[in-house]
């Protein structure tokens, strides 16, 4: 997440370039001859997991717990029809296996 536009001024310089490199490295993901899915979780937590996400392309600011992001990676790499695909992921009101179908589109 945030590396769809140049970070804001009065940015951190250390989150600044973290969010530069961020970006360079999925642009040059994306123009090679690689099946691919980039995952942009929000803000991680240690929370328990829900089970319960939103995945979309923009899927606005948010947390996530560690536990759920696994789950979505794991499930993410059973999908082919996400290949290609940059997908945002936060907790949400939609059970994973309903978010994965629905990112798969």
């Amino acid at each position: 997440m945030g590396v769809d536009r140049p970070p804001a001024a009065g940015t951190d310089d250390v989150w600044a370039a973290y969010l530069r490199a961020k970006r360079a490295a999925e642009d040059d993901l994306g123009a090679r001859d690689l099946t691919w899915t980039v995952l942009r979780p929000g803000r991680l937590t240690d929370d328990e997991p829900t089970g319960q996400v939103t995945l979309t392309r923009h899927a606005g600011r948010g947390a996530i717990s560690r536990a759920d992001v696994a789950v979505v990676l794991g499930a993410l790499l059973d999908e082919p029809r996400t290949a290609g695909a940059t997908l945002e992921l936060v907790s949400g009101p939609t059970p994973i296996a309903d978010a994965i179908r629905a990112a798969a589109l």
